[in-house]
C-alpha cells in the first residue's frame, strides 16, 4: 500500500557552495588587526577623557554601540554609565537636556539595566498627563523618544502613549525630512533599534553615520576595519560549518528537509558576534540545523507509525535503536548521536561535561512535542484547545532546546545557569512565547498554501470565533506583553546575576523578531528577509 506523506516542496538553499570556497588571507587579517588595535586605543581615550561633558560622553557611547564596536570597551562604558546614573542629573530644569538627549539617556540607561524612571519625560507633558503639542515639530526628539519607548515595561502607559504618538508623527513627517535624518526615520519605522539584530543594525548605521555633520573620521575608520575583520572570522566559521554539513550529506538522503545551514549560522552569529564566542557559534549553528531537520521529519514527511518509533529512539538516545528505525531515518539519528559525542568530547576538555545533558534533554522534549503536534495533524484531525496547543507549542518553538544549546557553547556557563534555565524563568518563558507566536503568524500563509493545518491560529480562531486577522492581532498583543516581561527582567536587580547570559537571550528574541516580522517566514523562505542581511554581514565588506 502506498504511504501518503505531506508535501514539503521547500525551496533549495540559496547559497550552494559559495561559503565552502571561501579563502582567508592571513596577511590582510594581520594588517587589519594591527590597525584596529591602534584605533582602539584612540577611541578608549575618547571614552575615558575626564574633561568631556556627560552629554558628549553619552552621545559617544550611543554612537559606539550603534556602530557595533562597543564590545571592545564594555568595562569603560559600564563604569561611565554607573557614574552618570548616580549623578542625580537635573533633567527637568537644565535647557541642555532637550527631548532628543533625555530620551537617548533613558534608552541607554535602560539598555544597560539601570532602572531609570519615566518621570524623566515630565517636562514635555501637560496638566492632563498628555504629551504637549509642541514636541511634534521636533523630528530628532521624536525619533529618540520613539526608540526609547520600546524599552517599556508593564504599566508604563506614558511610553505606550509615546510610541503611538511618535509612530504617527514620524510617518507624517517623513516626506518633508532631509537626509540623513529621513533615512534614519524610515529605517526606524520598519525596524526599531531595540528589536533589531545588533550586527545588522551596526552595518546599516555605519553608512548613516558617514552622512552626519559631526561625524568622527576615526570612528568611521575604526568601525569599518573592525566590521571587516569580524566578517573574516565569521566567514571562516561559516566555511567550517558548511563543509561539515556537506560532508554529512543529510540533504541528499532526506530531500524533504530544508537546506538552511547558512541561515542557521546567521542565527548563531546574530545572537553573539564577538570573537570570543567562535566555538559557541559553530556549535549553535549545528544544533539549530539538527532541530530544523527534526521539525521537517515530523512536519513534512514522517507517518505516525514512523514518528512514534523515532520519538522513542530519541528518548532512549542509544545507537542500538538504529536498526529499529525506518531506513531513511537512520542516517539522521546516527548524525544526531555523533554530533553530541563530539560536543561531549570538546566539553570534557573544558571541564564542562555536564553542559550537553541539558541540550539533549531539550531535544528529547522537542521530539515529544513534535510528535504530539503530528498526532493532531495526521491522526486525530481535531483541533486542540488553544491552551492545550500553547502548552505544546511553547516546546515546539524549539527555544527550550536552542537556548541550552547556546549556553552549552559559552565557556563561562556553570551548572547553576542551566538549572536556572530549566526552571523556566520569566525572561525565558517570554522568549518561548515570542518564538512560538511570531513563527505561527509568519508561517501561516505558507502552511495553509501547502494544505497543512496551522494549528495555533486555527485553534484560536475556532475557540474565540474570530477571523485570522483578529487571531494574529491577539498573537501580536501577547508578543508585545512578552517584550514587556523581557524588558523588566533585563533591569537590575533582576532575578539573575549574569547580564551577559540575559543579553544572549534578548538577542535570540531579536533574531526571531527580524526573521518572522511582517507575517513572513524568513527562515523557510529566506530570499526576501534573511538573504539581504546575510549578504550584508557575510559577503559585502567595507572599502577601507
Amino acid at each position: 500500500m502506498a504511504v501518503h506523506r505531506p508535501e514539503s516542496n521547500f525551496a533549495p538553499s540559496l547559497w550552494g557552495d559559495q561559503f565552502i570556497n571561501h579563502f582567508s588571507d592571513s596577511k590582510v587579517i594581520e594588517k587589519y588587526s594591527k590597525a584596529v588595535e591602534v584605533l582602539k586605543n584612540d577611541v578608549r581615550s575618547m571614552i575615558t577623557a575626564t574633561e568631556t561633558k556627560m552629554i558628549d560622553t553619552m552621545n559617544l557611547i550611543d554612537t559606539l554601540e550603534r556602530l557595533g564596536v562597543s564590545y571592545h570597551f564594555e568595562h569603560e562604558i559600564e563604569e561611565k554609565l554607573q557614574q552618570f546614573f548616580h549623578l542625580n542629573t537635573n533633567y527637568h530644569d537644565d535647557e541642555a537636556y532637550d527631548l532628543y538627549t533625555v530620551a537617548l539617556h533613558f534608552r541607554l540607561f535602560r539598555q544597560h539595566g539601570h532602572r531609570i524612571s519615566t518621570e524623566i519625560f515630565g517636562k514635555w507633558r501637560d496638566v492632563n498627563g498628555e504629551f504637549k503639542e509642541s514636541i511634534k515639530s521636533d523630528a530628532k526628539g521624536m525619533l529618540s523618544l520613539y526608540e526609547a519607548s520600546y524599552l517599556r515595561t508593564h504599566g508604563e502607559t506614558i511610553l505606550d502613549d509615546a510610541l503611538a504618538l511618535t509612530m504617527a508623527t514620524l510617518k507624517s513627517m517623513v516626506p518633508n525630512l532631509g537626509s540623513p535624518l529621513k533615512r534614519q526615520v524610515e529605517h526606524a519605522l520598519v525596524q526599531p533599534l531595540h528589536l533589531g539584530i545588533p550586527r545588522v543594525e551596526a552595518r546599516s548605521y555605519i553608512a548613516v553615520y558617514e552622512e552626519e555633520e559631526n561625524k568622527s573620521e576615526t570612528l568611521i575608520k575604526f568601525a569599518k576595519l573592525d566590521f571587516n575583520l569580524l566578517q573574516m572570522l565569521h566567514k571562516e566559521e561559516l566555511q567550517q560549518v558548511s563543509r561539515w554539513w556537506k560532508e554529512l550529506g543529510l540533504i541528499s538522503k532526506l530531500p524533504y528537509a530544508r537546506d538552511r545551514i547558512v541561515e542557521c549560522y546567521f542565527w548563531a552569529m546574530a545572537v553573539h558576534h564577538e570573537p570570543q564566542y567562535s566555538h559557541s557559534r559553530t556549535r549553535l549553528a549545528k544544533a539549530i540545523v539538527m532541530s530544523s531537520v527534526l521539525d521537517d521529519t515530523y512536519d513534512a514527511y514522517g507517518t505516525i507509525e514512523e514518528l512514534e518509533v523515532f520519538t522513542e529512539a530519541i528518548q532512549r538516545w542509544d545507537d542500538g535503536e538504529i536498526s529499529r528505525l525506518p531506513e531513511y531515518m537512520r542516517p539522521f539519528y546516527k548524525a544526531i548521536l555523533e554530533l553530541y559525542i563530539t560536543f561531549d568530547e570538546e566539553l570534557a576538555k573544558e571541564g564542562r561535561s555536564y553542559a550537553s545533558h541539558y541540550a539533549i534533554e531539550g531535544l528529547k522534549e522537542l521530539a515529544r512535542g513534535y510528535f504530539e503536534e503530528a498526532k493532531w495533524i495526521l491522526e486525530e484531525g481535531n483541533l486542540p484547545s488553544f491552551e492545550e496547543y500553547l502548552k505544546i507549542g511553547l516546546i515546539t518553538s524549539t527555544y527550550g532546546y536552542a537556548v541550552p544549546s547556546l549556553f552549552m557553547g559559552i565557556g563561562s556557563t556553570q551548572k547553576e545557569d542551566f538549572e536556572w534555565l530549566s526552571e523556566k524563568p520569566k525572561i525565558f518563558v517570554a522568549t518561548l512565547i515570542k518564538g512560538r507566536l511570531l513563527d505561527d503568524i509568519g508561517s501561516y500563509e505558507f502552511e495553509t498554501k501547502r494544505g497543512q493545518l496551522a494549528i495555533g491560529i486555527e485553534s484560536y480562531m475556532k475557540e474565540n470565533d474570530v477571523t485570522k486577522e483578529e487571531a494574529m492581532a491577539k498573537f501580536m498583543e501577547l508578543c508585545t506583553n512578552a517584550w514587556r516581561d523581557t524588558n523588566e527582567e533585563m533591569l537590575r536587580p533582576s532575578c539573575y546575576k549574569s547580564r551577559d547570559l540575559l543579553m544572549l537571550i534578548l538577542n535570540y528574541d531579536r533574531v526571531t523578531y527580524v526573521t518572522y516580522k511582517d507575517k513572513e517566514d524568513g527562515y523557510t523562505q529566506p530570499e526576501k528577509v534573511l538573504k539581504p542581511h546575510i549578504l550584508a554581514l557575510l559577503v559585502d565588506a567595507f572599502e577601507v
